[in-house]
């Protein structure tokens, strides 16, 4: 089982900008983010594969995210700028064995425990 942590959560006002970070305790391994508000199901939001070359963004984030890793660190993280309310919620980070598949709806073993995102107007 992957240990994933994430951080970076916060409070931040509409038309503003955040970085979540996920650390995994392996390498080589398919990550993503997913996200879930209350009263609603949880979403896929992006997905990078171990070398970078396959990613994976719901069009809700399209133009607004940038999902990058770093390898040697063992790091994932999602930066998202020109928040909306609608992207607040809990953001999870997930991991999934590769094998050559590593999108939103490649199916995820691993979770972290998420962090809290709030988007005030």
């Amino acid at each position: 089982q992957v240990q994933l942590v994430e951080s970076g959560g916060g409070s931040v006002q509409s038309g503003g900008s955040l970085r979540l970070s996920c650390a995994a305790s392996v390498a080589g391994i398919c990550m993503g983010w997913f996200r879930q508000s209350p009263g609603k199901e949880r979403e896929g939001v992006a997905t990078l594969s171990p070398g970078s070359s396959t990613r994976d963004i719901a069009d809700s984030v399209k133009g607004r995210i940038s999902i990058s890793r770093d390898l040697g660190k063992q790091m994932l993280y999602l930066k998202i700028s020109s928040l909306k309310s609608e992207d607040s919620g809990t953001y999870y980070c997930a991991a999934r064995r590769w094998d050559g598949r590593c999108t939103l709806d490649s199916g995820y073993s691993s979770w972290g425990q998420g962090t809290q995102v709030t988007v005030s107007s």
